[in-house]
C-alpha cells in the first residue's frame, strides 16, 4: 500500500483521480490521503471531479465538507497551499506526490515535495533534472527505487509516439522517421483570440475555431529515451478544434523494404505481447470521438497504414488526457 498526494487538481489531476475510481481494486494498493487544489476553489474541485463534458458524469457521490472531499463512503482531504515546501506531506506520510500542477516540473521545483517530507515525486508532464523519464512499455524495467526520487512519465504525445517506435524498432531497422501530432486543443489556450507569446503568435489564436501550428517537446526526450533514434527524427504538431483525442501521424524510412502486411504485423504482435495494454490495435473504420476513454497510450488504425519500398506511414490515436492517466495509475500500482 502506497499513500500518495494529488498536487493540482486541473485535467490530468482530475483525470488520473477519475481512472482509480474506474478501478476500485486500485484502492487496495494506493490510498489518496490528500489533494492540493492550490489557489483552486475547493467546492469547485468537487463540482468538476463530478461534472465532466468530455469524460461525462460520475455516478458516485461528491460531497464538499468539513474540509474533506466525499466519494461516496471514501474521504480525501483537500488542502490549498501555494508553496509544495510548505504542504504537509511529512504529516500525511505521503510516499509519492502526482504532480500535476504543471508549475513544479523542473528539479527545483519538484524537489520542494521532498523538502517538505514527501519521499517521491512523479511529475505528469515532461521535466528538466529529474532522475529518470518513464515511458511505460519501453523502459519501465530501468526505474530503481533506490536511486529514483524524482520521476517523469512524459506527456501524453511521448508515451504515444515512443511507444509506437518501439514496436517498430524491435521489427525494422529504422533510418529516418518524421511524425506530425494532430493534437486536441487544451486549456492553455484561449477560447478566443488573445495577445500572445511573440516566440509563437499562433498559440493565442482561438482554439476551437482554427487550426493552430506549433512545436511539441516530445522530439528532444525521445532522443534520450531512444538514443538509437538521435538524429534521425523531427516532428511538430498541429492543434485542431476537438476537445480531447489526438492522432500521432508517422512516417518513417527502414534500411530494407516494407509492406503495409510486415507493418501491421509488427503493431498486432506487439499488442498482444510486449505493449499489451499500453499499445491497442484496430482493423475498425472509426473516428477521434471513438478513442475518448480509451485506456491505451495509443491505438494503431491499421486501415491507414501504407508502404512503399523503404517508406512506411502509420497512425495511431490516443486519448492526450485519459490514456496517459492510465499510465500514472499503471506505474503507480507497479511499484506498490
Amino acid at each position: 500500500m502506497i499513500n500518495i498526494a494529488i498536487n493540482g487538481f486541473g485535467r490530468i489531476g482530475k483525470t488520473f483521480l477519475r481512472t482509480l475510481l474506474a478501478e476500485p481494486e486500485c484502492f487496495k494498493k494506493i490510498t489518496v490521503a490528500v489533494i492540493n487544489v492550490g489557489k483552486g476553489d475547493i467546492q469547485a474541485a468537487a463540482y468538476a471531479l463530478k461534472y465532466d463534458t468530455i469524460m461525462g458524469t460520475l455516478p458516485q457521490a461528491i460531497e464538499y465538507k468539513n474540509g474533506k472531499l466525499y466519494i461516496d463512503s471514501y474521504s480525501i482531504d483537500v488542502i490549498t497551499e501555494l508553496d509544495p515546501e510548505k504542504a504537509p506531506w511529512k504529516a500525511y506520510g505521503i510516499d509519492w506526490v502526482v504532480e500535476a500542477s504543471g508549475h513544479f516540473t523542473k528539479q527545483s521545483g519538484a524537489q520542494k515535495h521532498i523538502l517538505a517530507g514527501a519521499k517521491k515525486v512523479l511529475i505528469t508532464a515532461p521535466a528538466d533534472g529529474e532522475d529518470i523519464t518513464i515511458i511505460p512499455g519501453t523502459n519501465s524495467n530501468l526505474y530503481d527505487a533506490s536511486k529514483h526520487t524524482i520521476v517523469s512519465l512524459g506527456s501524453c504525445t511521448t508515451n504515444a509516439l515512443v511507444t509506437m517506435l518501439t514496436a517498430l524498432s524491435e521489427n525494422f531497422d529504422l533510418a529516418q522517421v518524421s511524425m506530425t501530432t494532430i493534437h486536441a486543443y487544451t486549456n492553455t489556450q484561449p477560447l478566443l483570440d488573445v495577445d500572445a507569446s511573440v516566440k509563437d503568435l499562433r498559440r493565442g489564436r482561438a482554439a476551437a475555431l482554427n487550426i493552430v501550428p506549433t512545436t511539441t517537446g516530445a522530439m528532444s526526450l525521445i532522443e534520450r529515451i531512444m538514443p538509437h533514434l538521435a538524429g534521425k527524427i523531427m516532428g511538430g504538431s498541429l492543434r485542431v478544434p476537438v476537445a480531447t483525442v489526438s492522432l500521432v501521424d508517422l512516417t518513417f524510412t527502414a534500411t530494407k523494404p516494407v509492406s503495409v502486411e510486415s507493418i501491421n504485423k509488427a503493431f498486432e504482435q506487439a499488442s498482444n505481447t510486449t505493449l499489451k495494454h499500453i499499445l491497442g490495435f484496430t482493423r475498425e473504420p472509426l473516428v477521434s470521438s471513438d478513442y475518448t476513454g480509451n485506456n491505451n497510450s495509443v491505438t494503431i488504425d491499421s486501415l491507414l497504414t501504407d508502404a512503399q519500398d523503404t517508406t512506411g506511414k502509420v497512425f495511431g490515436w490516443y486519448d492526450n488526457e485519459w490514456g496517459y492517466s492510465c499510465r500514472l495509475k499503471d506505474f503507480l500500482l507497479s511499484i506498490a
